[in-house]
């Protein structure tokens, strides 16, 4: 089939690795525009996906919108049967959903229609829930509401954070994808309208939500912190022993122990929440690599406690 691919992240990779692998012909490649990186941000960065299509060959397309007339007509320049949207991150005009034959499918990574929006496997870790999965849908002109073909379910286990279940979705949605293309390439795919109950929104993460609030239980801390990690990381501001410093927690555990909330319990980083603790496990400095709790308390000075949010 003549596919035109659209995505940006590292997510995205293995989908149009997988896509490329089973010999359709892939016309262009969509993705968001080079972002300055680097410590001062001086240095411009293509995302992933376009690091892998320049890899294959094939050429990428970065238009800061879709919405002109211009950049439609560019897109329908490439007769593509379908396009294939795996966490782009522009909005699709009606003119460009239009445009392929079989129109857009999209590998969404949750189980919708729970979780439709742009955070959705922070969000469900940080909501506590069990299992998430992934699923192409037909995409049409509102927030993740298209009809869906088909799904892949998968466990969160108590302790993953965001980083594990985001690469294990991405390797599942890639299969997916190849699945549904061969059989939209047979006239089998099959598209389902979303249930109306069970509707809820990733909304992106904000900057001061990653904060820790050490009043909430012990559970939902937990649940805070392995959900927004890696990135963007939960966090919280103490002194130990080199003035007030940001501290991402990258990993933690649920641990035994009771206290006012935010009070370090012993020397291996347990922290009192509203009820229960829980035991730093992963822990980053500002502008330094992750470490494990037993090298951050290597000459660091404990606090009695840390501000409660």
């Amino acid at each position: 089939m003549r596919i035109i691919f659209m995505g940006t992240p590292q997510f995205a990779v293995p989908a149009l690795s997988a896509i490329v692998g089973q010999g359709h012909d892939v016309a262009a490649v969509y993705t968001r525009a080079p972002q300055p990186a680097g410590r001062r941000g001086l240095v411009l960065t293509p995302s992933p996906v376009q690091a892998a299509a320049e890899q294959f060959g094939i050429p990428v397309s970065t238009p800061k919108t879709l919405r002109g007339e211009d950049e439609v007509e560019a897109f329908r320049s490439h007769r593509p049967d379908v396009a294939v949207v795996v966490a782009y991150g522009l909005l699709l005009p009606l003119a460009v959903l239009a445009s392929p034959i079989h129109g857009c499918i999209n590998l969404h990574a949750s189980l919708l229609p729970r979780w439709r929006g742009a955070a959705p496997i922070q969000r469900a870790i940080m909501a506590g829930d069990g299992e998430t999965g992934t699923m192409v849908m037909r995409m049409d002109e509102g927030l993740d509401t298209g009809p869906v073909a088909l799904a892949e379910h998968t466990p969160i286990a108590a302790d993953e954070t965001a980083g594990d279940v985001h690469d294990r979705l991405s390797q599942l949605g890639a299969d997916l994808v190849t699945r549904a293309l061969a059989a939209l390439h047979r006239d089998s795919l099959v598209f389902h309208a979303q249930p109306e109950n069970g509707v809820t929104y990733a909304q992106k993460i904000s900057k001061e939500e990653c904060r820790i609030d050490w009043s909430m239980p012990a559970r939902d801390v937990h649940n805070h912190i392995r959900g927004l990690s890696p990135f963007p990381g939960a966090f919280f501001d103490a002194d130990f022993g080199r003035g007030t410093e940001r501290i991402k927690v990258l990993r933690a555990s649920l641990a035994s122990g009771e206290g006012a909330p935010g009070t370090i319990l012993d020397d291996h980083l347990t922290m009192a929440c509203g009820s229960g603790a829980v035991r730093l496990l992963n822990v980053q400095r500002a502008g330094k690599a992750p470490m494990d709790a037993a090298a951050f308390l290597r000459g660091a000075r404990l606090p009695s406690s840390v501000p409660r949010t």
